[in-house]
């Protein structure tokens, strides 16, 4: 009786074992200026200066002109996150542990075009997370 007993707890013990979660270890990102927030509240078309924007922003990715010879600006930010991690005692006399991964990208888009006096006449953003 004390064997059919032991039996039993030591698949009860399997068992459970196969609904542990698995321990997370996400790599962290480096923090930026660059988000909708920033952008929304620093930013306002006919009063901020380029010398503003580079206090903000810092240096752009890309500067170039466009069709009426104002000078744009793009600031680009592209971040991946990744967790991954093994729930390292499910099933071990049925197959042992499994590997677990998940990522996530997210990518920023600011392009801002300046008027003659280096000051902002519009800007866009384009935000997106997949």
């Amino acid at each position: 009786m004390k064997t059919k007993s032991f039996i039993l707890a030591i698949f009860v013990c399997i068992f459970l074992a196969g609904c542990a979660t698995y321990p997370r270890k996400v790599e962290s990102t480096q923090r930026s200026n660059l988000t909708v927030g920033t952008v929304k509240t620093k930013i306002i078309k006919g009063e901020t200066k380029q010398a503003e924007i580079l206090e903000i922003f810092g240096s752009p990715n890309l500067v170039t002109k466009n069709k009426s010879d104002n000078e744009v600006w793009n600031y680009n930010k592209m971040s991946f996150e990744t967790a991954t991690g093994s729930d390292g005692g499910t099933l071990i006399l049925f197959g042992g542990s499994r590997a677990l991964s998940t990522s996530t990208t997210k990518s920023f888009d600011l392009i801002i075009t300046f008027d003659n006096n280096d000051v902002v006449k519009d800007y866009s953003v384009i935000s997106a997370s997949f």
